[in-house]
C-alpha cells in the first residue's frame, strides 16, 4: 500500500528554520487559507517548532501532546520537510492499525497539500500479511493439508490470480490462522533470491516501494523486528527489515515498553510446538507426509520414519507430561513466576523440560540425518528449505527448555507460566485447559538505547500521555530516553486547547466503599444503572477487571434495557464491530476493560460518560510487574511509588481521555474508586489530568449535578 508522487528534493545536509516549518500551520499559512474553519493552534504551533529543532540539532525529543493539540501535523509537516530537503527517510512508528490508517490514508496527503512538497510515503504492514506464492504452490500441490478448509483455500487460490499486493485484508472474509499460516510470508522461512517466485513475491515489491520511499508508516511491532535485526548484526546503513533510516517517529509512545516486551518475549504451548513438528513430519491414516518426506525422495538417507514416528511420540509424552505437572504446580491459581523461594518445589518442572529438550533433539538428529544427505544440488528445494527454516524453530524451542532449566543464570529475564482457557465449540463441554510457557525481557531499557535512541540520528516520541508527576522521569527510565546524554535531549509538553473547565465534570462519590471492601462490587453493581441513567445511556465502562465487569453487566442489562438502553460487553464481539455498533447507537453503553482504556475515539453525542470503576494499579501477582517491583525493591526504591503508581497514572490519563475527542464534546467523569481523593498518591492521579469541575460528594448529589449538567 503506496502514494507514489515524484520528489521534489534540494540539497541535502541543510536544516530548516522552525519559523519556517511552524508558517504551514499558521493563521497566515496554506493550511488556513485552504480550510473554511481552520483555527491557529498555538500549542501546535509550538510543537511543530520543538520538533523541527529536534530535527535540525539531531536529538531525543519526547513531547506529551493533549488531546486536540494536533501532533500528527505537528510532526508530519517537520518529517515531509525534512525528507524533502535532506534526501532522508523517515519512518513514522504507531501503536494501533487505527492510527496507521489514518496517517497514511488522510493526514500523508494533507501535509503534502498544505507544504506543496511532494513526497513518496508507504504503508508496511508485517511479512506475516503478505501472501507467499511459494508455499501457496506447495500447499496447492498438497491438498490433503486443506482436506477442512478446501473451499476457504480455493477462494484464496482464486484471489491470489489478481491481486496487487497480496495483502491479507485485500480479501472479503478474515481467513483462520490454521489456513493463512499456511500460504502466508515468515522471514525465518524466504529463500530471497533463491526461491522460484522471487520476481513476483509481493514482500519483495512492496521492500523495493519502501526502498523509494521518503516516508514509510509501520506499527511498533514491525519496527521492533527491524531493530532486533539491525542489533543482531544488520547494522543501520542498510536495509534489514525496513530500509535504511536515521530519522524515527514513535506515535503513541506510551505504548513502547508493552510493545517492546511482548516483541522481545519468547513463548511456546504444546499446540504451537506440534504445529511445527507436524509441519515436518505426521503420520495420517498408515501413510506419512510433511517437509521431511518430501525432502527424503532427494536423500540417499533410506526410510527414517520409524525413528521418526518414535522421536514424535516422545515429543507428545513429555509435552503432556510438562502440561500436566504445571497444571499441578498451579492449582487454582493461573499464574506462577520461577523465582529463589519456589525453585525447589518445581523439580519436576524443570525435569519436564529437560525431557522435552531431550526428545525435541532426538527429532531433529533423525531431520538431520535425512538432510545431511541431500546432494549439493537439491540444497535450495523449497521443502529442503523449509525443512532448514522449521528445524530452526525447533531448535529455539530446544533452547528456551534450556533456559527455564537454567533460569537463575538468566537475571535479565523472566520465566513464567500460565493457564490458557479456551472456551468449548459446544456449549455444555469443558473448557480447553493448556499451558504456556514465556520468558520476557526483565527491562527494555538498555535495549531501547542501545537499539534505537543511541543509533539513530533524530527520535521523536509523542503521546497524549507520557508524564507523571508533571515530568517524564517514569516514561524516560522505563523505555531507555534517561540514558540519553542531557545535551541531546529535547522535551516538552503542550496542554490540550479544549475547554475542559467548562465541558467536563470531573466527579468522586465520598460514600463509595474503598475497593478493597467486600461490599465494592455490590455498590457498583448497584451504582452503575443509576449513572447510565442520568446520562440518558451514552456511557463507556472501564474496569480492571473482567470478572467485576461480567458481573456487572449482568445485574445491569435488564435495568437498562427497559430503559431503552442498550448495553454492550467487551467480547460480545471483536473490538472493532463492537466499537461501531456503540457508536451508531447514540444511547448505547459499553463495558470493556483493558485495551479499551486507549485508542477508543467516540465524539460527539454517542459518549458523554465514561466511569472509571478502580483506579487503574496492575495485579500485584502478574509475573513480569511482580519481578520489575521486585528489582526496584533490590536497588532499595519504592516499587509502588516508582512502578505501581506511575504505571497506574499513565493508563488512567489514557482512560480519561476517552471522553473528550472534540472541541465541542462535552460530558462526565465518574471515578468509583475514593482513593483518588483520599489517598496521598491519589493527587498524582487529580493532578495528571486537565483542570475541570471536580465535585466530590455523596452519589446522590452527583447523580443530580449529572442530570444538570448533561
Amino acid at each position: 500500500m503506496y502514494n507514489q508522487i515524484d520528489d521534489d528534493l534540494t540539497v541535502a545536509g541543510q536544516e530548516i528554520p522552525v519559523e519556517d516549518a511552524a508558517f504551514y500551520l499558521s493563521k497566515e499559512g496554506p493550511f488556513a487559507h485552504s480550510s473554511t474553519n481552520y483555527e491557529e493552534r498555538p500549542c501546535q504551533i509550538e510543537l511543530v517548532k520543538k520538533i523541527m529543532q529536534s530535527f535540525n540539532e539531531s536529538k531525543i525529543g519526547v513531547f506529551e501532546a493533549g488531546t486536540g493539540v494536533g501532533k500528527s501535523f505537528a510532526y508530519l509537516i517537520p518529517s515531509i520537510l525534512w525528507a524533502v530537503k535532506n534526501k532522508e527517510r523517515v519512518v513514522i512508528s504507531t501503536g494501533t492499525i487505527n492510527l496507521q490508517h489514518q496517517i497514511f490514508e488522510k493526514d500523508i496527503p494533507l501535509a503534502q497539500k498544505i507544504t506543496g512538497k511532494k513526497v513518496k510515503s508507504i504503508l508496511l504492514k508485517g511479512r506475516q500479511n503478505y501472501l507467499c506464492l511459494r508455499k501457496l504452490a506447495d500447499a496447492e500441490a498438497e491438498k490433503d493439508l486443506f482436506t477442512e478448509d478446501s473451499e476457504v483455500f480455493d477462494t484464496i487460490y482464486e484471489w491470489s490470480k489478481n491481486t496487487k499486493e497480496g495483502c491479507k485484508n485485500e480479501l472479503d472474509f478474515v481467513p483462520s490462522d490454521r489456513v493463512w499460516s499456511k500460504v502466508n510470508s515468515e522471514s525465518d522461512g524466504c529463500m530471497g533470491g533463491r526461491c522460484p517466485y522471487h520476481d513476483e513475491c509481493f514482500v519483495q515489491k512492496v521492500r523495493k516501494e519502501a526502498n523509494e520511499a521518503n516516508i514509510v508508516v509501520v506499527n511498533h511491532h514491525l519496527l521492533f523486528a527491524d531493530i532486533e535485526s539491525r542489533m543482531n548484526g544488520a547494522g543501520y546503513e542498510d536495509a534489514a527489515v525496513l530500509p535504511a533510516y536515521k530519522r524515527l517517529v514513535l506515535d503513541e509512545a506510551h505504548g513502547i515498553e508493552d510493545s517492546a516486551t511482548s516483541f522481545f518475549s519468547e513463548s511456546f504451548t504444546r499446540f504451537s510446538l506440534m504445529k511445527q513438528i507436524n509441519l515436518l513430519f505426521r503420520a495420517y491414516h498408515g501413510s506419512y507426509s510433511g517437509f521431511l518426506v518430501q525432502s527424503s525422495a532427494v536423500s540417499a538417507a533410506g526410510d527414517f520414519s520409524q525413528k521418526a514416528l518414535e522421536a514424535v511420540e516422545s515429543i507428545k509424552d513429555a509435552l503432556l507430561f510438562l502440561d500436566q505437572t504445571a497444571l499441578l504446580v498451579l492449582d487454582e491459581e493461573m499464574t506462577l513466576r520461577i523465582h529463589e523461594k519456589n525453585e525447589s518445589m518445581l523439580c519436576d518442572l524443570f525435569d519436564g523440560f529437560s525431557r522435552l529438550k531431550t526428545a525435541l533433539c532426538l527429532f531433529t538428529d533423525v531431520a538431520g540425518e535425512v538432510l545431511d544427505k541431500i546432494d549439493e544440488k537439491d540444497q535450495d528445494l523449497p521443502s529442503v528449505w523449509e525443512c532448514k527454516t522449521v528445524l530452526n524453530r525447533i531448535a529455539g524451542f530446544a533452547a528456551l527448555c534450556t533456559k527455564f532449566c537454567t533460569w537463575s543464570e538468566h537475571c535479565e529475564d523472566v520465566f513464567w507460566f500460565q493457564k490458557i482457557k479456551i472456551p468449548p465449540k459446544t456449549p455444555g463441554e469443558d473448557f480447553l485447559v493448556f499451558m504456556q510457557f514465556v520468558e520476557t525481557p526483565l527491562d527494555i531499557a538498555p535495549m531501547m538505547n542501545k537499539g534505537v535512541f543511541e543509533p539513530l540520528e533524530t527520535v521523536i516520541c509523542t503521546s497524549a500521555t507520557l508524564r507523571t508527576e508533571n515530568n517524564f522521569g517514569y516514561w524516560m527510565r522505563r523505555t531507555g530516553a534517561s540514558f540519553t546524554v542531557p545535551e541531546r535531549l529535547l522535551t516538552a509538553d503542550f496542554d490540550s486547547p479544549f475547554p475542559y473547565r467548562q465541558n467536563v465534570l470531573f466527579a468522586v462519590p465520598n460514600d463509595a466503599p474503598f475497593p478493597n471492601s467486600s461490599y465494592f462490587q455490590s455498590y457498583v453493581e448497584e451504582t452503575l444503572p443509576r449513572l447510565i441513567s442520568a446520562s440518558g445511556g451514552r456511557t463507556l465502562v472501564l474496569f480492571t477487571s473482567y470478572e467485576s465487569l461480567k458481573y456487572a453487566y449482568s445485574s445491569s442489562r435488564t435495568f437498562l434495557a427497559e430503559k431503552g438502553i442498550n448495553l454492550f460487553k467487551q467480547g460480545d464481539d471483536d473490538r472493532f464491530r463492537l466499537l461501531e455498533r456503540f457508536k451508531e447507537d447514540t444511547t448505547s453503553v459499553l463495558f470493556a476493560t483493558d485495551s479499551f482504556w486507549e485508542g477508543v475515539d467516540v465524539p460527539g453525542s454517542s459518549l458523554t460518560q465514561v466511569i472509571i470503576v478502580k483506579l487503574p494499579f496492575a495485579v500485584p501477582n502478574d509475573p513480569v510487574f511482580a519481578a520489575r517491583s521486585e528489582a526496584i525493591e533490590k536497588k532499595g526504591g519504592s516499587s509502588f511509588m516508582q512502578l505501581s503508581v506511575p504505571q497506574a497514572v499513565i493508563k488512567f490519563r489514557q482512560g480519561f481521555g476517552r471522553l473528550i475527542r472534540r472541541g465541542d464534546d462535552k460530558g462526565v467523569i465518574v471515578v468509583l474508586d475514593r482513593r483518588i481523593v483520599e489517598n496521598k498518591y491519589g493527587k498524582m492521579f487529580t493532578k495528571s489530568v486537565p483542570m475541570t469541575r471536580r465535585m466530590n460528594n455523596s452519589l446522590s448529589y452527583i447523580l443530580d449535578a449529572i442530570e444538570k449538567f448533561i
